[in-house]
């Protein structure tokens, strides 16, 4: 603040008994400040729950690294009114995305996965790099590729009447043929530790009708100027949950990504309450909450993810 000099006359303060003016008070926000513990609350309540059997962790992951990382992320996560994430949203939601990070053995700090706020709810939204990462780590993924079919292409394919799997005959394309704008579809192969080849396809009416369930609506600006990586990002991630699905655990992982996913903040909460092997973690006790007074009325919150948000969950940069 500006010093006032109390010499000078017709000023914004006129103070003749030559005492100091009171300090103008700073107005003050109606927000709880939640501490750092929460995140060692949440770290406690996974180490029991893996001391009783109750919760078993992927192999080669740090559950403290993640949260440490989680945390530094969310600091700077805000909701569409530009609010922190963890000033709106309930300690409750806070603590189960965070859970729901561990459990899918997801990084932050990798793009995996992304928190979004809906109202006063702080949700975990995976990315298409964790769809993959998962993938390998159950499925046993060797390698994953995807390919664009362009107009112009020769492309066979074909469909085992026994067993209903698809397998790629042919695609032949030229240096000509390759235009982000002249899309016709794309496919994805992946192979297994187990000597499988799992074969996706999808014609470019079906990812884009993937791409609408998306918060973008396929609007982002990769999906305008790198149309083909999203496709291919697209049909990977889905070859990717069809693996996953048939994995023991699939419950755990049934999450939906950043290629394919609702918004729907009920539909997110139902997901969460009904898959398997997730553990609720109701009250976080040893976590401190202080409220400060307000002389303004709190705006209420927006149950619309940022243009932040979504443009992070959209995962803008291409894959490749």
């Amino acid at each position: 603040m500006a010093e006032t000099n109390q010499s000078q006359t017709g000023g914004m303060f006129d103070n003749k008994s030559g005492a100091q003016p009171a300090p103008a008070q700073q107005p003050q926000q109606n927000v709880p400040v939640v501490q750092k513990d929460v995140v060692d609350s949440v770290l406690a309540k996974i180490t029991k729950f893996e001391e009783t059997g109750e919760l078993k962790l992927p192999a080669n992951y740090s559950a403290a690294n993640a949260l440490k990382s989680a945390w530094l992320i969310l600091q700077e996560t805000k909701d569409r009114s530009d609010r922190p994430a963890l000033v709106v949203c309930t300690k409750e939601s806070i603590a189960n995305a965070l859970l729901d990070m561990v459990v899918q053995g997801l990084s932050p700090m990798k793009k995996q996965c992304y928190f979004i706020v809906y109202g006063n709810k702080l949700t975990l939204q995976r990315s298409y790099l964790g769809t993959l990462a998962i993938a390998k780590r159950v499925g046993g993924v060797l390698t994953a590729v995807a390919n664009c079919v362009y107009e112009g292409d020769e492309f066979i394919f074909s469909v085992d009447p026994q067993t209903g799997l698809k397998k790629i005959v042919k695609h032949e394309q030229t240096l000509e043929t390759l235009d982000a704008n002249k899309v016709k579809g794309a496919y994805a192969i992946l192979v297994t530790d187990d000597g499988r080849v799992i074969v996706e396809i999808m014609n470019i009416s079906q990812i884009k009708q993937a791409w609408m369930q998306g918060a973008t609506k396929g609007g982002s600006p990769a999906h305008k100027n790198f149309g083909d990586e999203m496709a291919k990002k697209t049909v990977i991630g889905r070859a990717c949950k069809l693996l996953i699905g048939m994995s023991d655990d699939s419950a755990l992982f049934d999450e939906p990504d950043d290629t394919e996913v609702d918004t729907t903040a009920g539909q997110r909460a139902a997901q969460i309450e009904g898959a398997a092997n997730k553990k609720h973690l109701g009250d976080i006790e040893d976590a401190n909450f202080e409220e400060v007074k307000s002389a303004a009325p709190a705006q209420q919150p927006s149950s619309a993810p940022s243009p932040t948000q979504q443009e992070n969950a959209a995962d803008d940069k291409p894959p490749y």
